[in-house]
């Protein structure tokens, strides 16, 4: 099978300089009751020491695992827990990949089910390098020739079998084939050749997360570049934790932790995402600073997809007021004011203060209000450089009668342009450098002074120009209206000829 494309985010590519080799991180697919579960039981309790299996109840969704080599060497291997886990299909659609080595189980007895084409659709779209185990090979009705032929048929080649796919059978109930199985991984990933530098600081993917009643938010993330130390910060798109406490999988307190390890934290500001991308920073203030660059660039984004989506022009406010009861009652105001080419959208909302980190936060186009609030000095000086005005209100009404008059000026207009007269020139006379004097005839509707017109030759527009001198029985006038002839002069860089059509027209913005 190919090696994986390298298409992963930036933090999670190491630095060019002291790579070394890394564990593989291994992602177990398959179809119901072909033994996924059984196969990473097995697999844990036999590679993981006796004292230690008691601290895995911790249900980290992941565990690493000792393998001894060929050369007698011990080397990890981190198993994603949870078959099918839901961390290996979000990395999928954000184009990253948890996972370096996929294992699809397929039972011996039971042969290629419509989960086994699921999951291989999976491997294969997310070029992740597989390796099939051909399970329950130790029950009676076991038929691996059959199995293998089922797999040829849906165009998973194995070795020997008409392609390069490498295989082990194995009994995930007795043990057969499971050494063979785990050596098999650790020759695949020297092939693929995973590398990464413990110098760096720690990057990688969330693959659990959830709120303990008594500890807070906490994740588990697998780490695949660099090192993570306590006194650390973490951030996962714009929720940050500070690193106080790092837990191994054995759910045992570490001091550091490197690539391909699953660790878990606690304290999160916000529940981060299943698949987001992590970074590490050794100051708070570089991962604040990241968090708002982050919030800015992502709410900007965040309002050209809902403009792409409703058709209309979004214009962003921000909304800080005294108390939430406020912004409750603002915020079902600010939703009654709309037209049908644009509305308000508020992006961010909160009570207290406005801050720097609003500031910082705010688009060019973006109105920030304030309700019965001030704003804090570093947001004011802010707001003046950076020129952005703060509008503040301590009356409800006033503010939307305000919001109503912005949405007239910030609204995009339809320009609607309409015929209004039409006549056709019958001679020209003299021109100068920009002036022509014509005569014609009104055909339709009415011709005016200072008129601005359509120059159309054989149903072609050729150029426009200005009414600049209207006559009407070699009277001056400021109209002439259908049926009647006129003398006009007409300020246009288009020479009118015998024959031309001009029309008349205005431009209205609705």
């Amino acid at each position: 099978m190919d090696k994986k494309n390298e298409n992963i985010e930036e933090i999670a590519r190491p630095s060019a300089i002291d790579l070394r080799a890394r564990p593989p991180v291994v992602v177990i697919m398959g179809h119901i009751d072909h033994g996924k579960s059984t196969l990473l039981d097995y697999i844990r309790k036999t590679n993981v020491t006796e004292s230690e299996v008691g601290g895995i109840t911790q249900n980290i969704s992941a565990y690493e695992v000792v393998h001894r080599d060929e050369s007698g060497q011990d080397r990890k291997i981190t198993f994603l827990d949870t078959p099918g886990h839901e961390a290996f299909s979000k990395m999928r659609e954000r184009g990253a990949a948890v996972a370096d080595i996929a294992i699809l189980v397929v039972a011996a007895d039971d042969g290629v089910k419509p989960q086994t084409i699921e999951a291989w659709k999976t491997i294969v779209e997310s070029k992740t390098p597989c390796i099939v185990a051909i399970n329950k090979i130790d029950k009676t009705d076991a038929n691996i020739e059959k199995t293998k032929t089922e797999l040829a048929e849906r165009e998973i080649y194995l070795e020997g079998y008409g392609g390069k796919i490498p295989f082990a059978l194995i009994s995930a109930k007795i043990g057969t084939g499971i050494d063979e199985l785990l050596s098999l991984i650790l020759i695949l990933a020297e092939v693929e050749n995973f590398k990464a530098n413990e110098k760096d600081n720690a990057s990688g993917f969330v693959i659990e997360a959830h709120l303990d009643s008594k500890r807070g938010i906490e994740a588990t993330l697998i780490i695949k570049n660099g090192t993570m130390k306590k006194g650390m910060t973490v951030v996962v798109e714009d929720g940050i934790t500070s690193v106080r406490m790092i837990e191994n999988f054995l759910g045992k307190n570490i001091e550091n932790a490197s690539f391909s390890a699953p660790i878990r934290l606690v304290g999160f500001s916000k529940m981060p995402k299943i698949g987001g991308e992590f970074r590490v920073f050794d100051k708070k203030k570089e991962a604040e600073e990241y968090v708002r660059e982050w919030q800015n660039k992502n709410s900007e984004k965040k309002i050209n997809i809902l403009a792409e989506e409703s058709g209309r022009k979004i214009i962003p406010i921000i909304l800080k007021a005294d108390t939430s009861g406020s912004i409750e009652a603002i915020e079902k105001e600010i939703n009654k004011i709309n037209t049908e080419n644009a509305e308000f959208k508020i992006i961010t909302k909160g009570a207290g203060p406005i801050s720097e980190s609003d500031i910082k936060g705010a688009g060019a186009d973006a109105i920030i209000i304030g309700f019965n609030v001030k704003a804090d000095k570093n947001a004011t000086e802010l707001a003046v450089n950076r020129s952005i005005n703060i509008f503040f209100f301590d009356i409800i009404y006033k503010m939307t009668q305000w919001l109503e008059e912005q949405m007239e000026k910030l609204r995009p207009r339809i320009e609607t342009i309409e015929t209004t007269g039409r006549a056709k020139i019958i001679r020209a006379f003299s021109r100068t450098k920009e002036r022509q004097i014509v005569g014609g005839k009104v055909i339709e509707g009415k011709i005016i002074l200072n008129g601005t017109v359509k120059i159309m030759r054989r149903e072609f527009e050729i150029g426009r120009g200005k009414i600049v001198n209207l006559e009407k029985s070699k009277i001056k006038t400021s109209l002439v209206e259908e049926g009647n002839e006129f003398g006009m002069m007409v300020e246009s860089k288009i020479e009118i000829a015998p024959g031309d059509v001009i029309e008349l027209f205005s431009v209205e913005q609705k």
